[in-house]
């Protein structure tokens, strides 16, 4: 807090403030590079589930029967791919109610919807997975950055009573040091928060794809019921 105008310097400053502003300053670091990690990571994850829907609905839309599509998408991992554990979820429940003769129709259009809003509800938590913590990151930073310019400007005016005459050299130094706090505060939460807008709108996005793509899956399954059905159980 004693540091000279000559002294500061920005590693200068931040060596010499108070241990309760570096702990500050330590745990906006951190956040920051744990948001960063999570904007490269969710992007790429996003990006990927996009071009594999693109691509899965191109081949859906293409192929005249669904068993072997089913059969060949069945051991996707769930976690890796958003549209075809959905597309697995929905016809899977449609082969094993349409295997017992008794079902209706109806019964069998219900079942399929049930699957499908619950595969697409696994996809949600997926799609969703760090957003709380950007969300955390960009709106408490800035307080907490706050929190420590306040602590700091405290502790240089109560440094001010030890001297005889108030300069800007003496003064200078440690309200500098404390906002470095709020800039490195701010250095976290905007890249946070602007990536948590990016990111929910492009997962509510993607959500809007999955219904609309379960509800064409819907279609085709109705009308391979109403229409000339094929027998799943004999295929299989």
């Amino acid at each position: 807090m004693q540091a000279t105008l000559e002294h500061m310097t920005i590693w200068g400053l931040i060596s010499d403030a108070s241990l309760l502003v570096k702990a500050v300053m330590l745990t906006l670091l951190l956040a920051s590079l744990v948001s960063w990690y999570l904007i490269i990571q969710r992007g790429r994850v996003l990006q990927r589930r996009d071009r594999q829907l693109s691509a899965f609905l191109q081949r859906f839309r293409s192929t005249p029967e669904l068993l072997p599509l089913y059969r060949e998408t069945a051991q996707v991992d769930a976690a890796e791919a958003g549209i075809e554990p959905i597309f697995n979820a929905g016809f899977a429940e449609f082969r094993h109610l349409n295997q017992h003769a008794g079902n209706h129709a109806d019964a069998v259009q219900e079942g399929v919807e049930r699957a499908l809003h619950v595969a697409i509800s696994e996809q949600e938590l997926q799609l969703e997975k760090g957003l709380q913590f950007l969300a955390t990151v960009g709106s408490v930073s800035p307080y907490i950055g706050l929190f420590g310019t306040v602590w700091g400007i405290m502790n240089s005016f109560l440094g001010l009573s030890q001297v005889q005459q108030a300069t800007l050299s003496t003064v200078a130094p440690g309200i500098a040091e404390a906002l470095i706090a709020t800039a490195i505060g701010l250095f976290a939460a905007i890249p946070a928060v602007i990536a948590y807008n990016r990111f929910a709108a492009r997962s509510q996005t993607l959500l809007t794809r999955y219904y609309a793509f379960g509800n064409e899956l819907q279609v085709r399954l109705h009308r391979q019921l109403h229409g000339t059905p094929m027998n799943i159980a004999a295929a299989a």
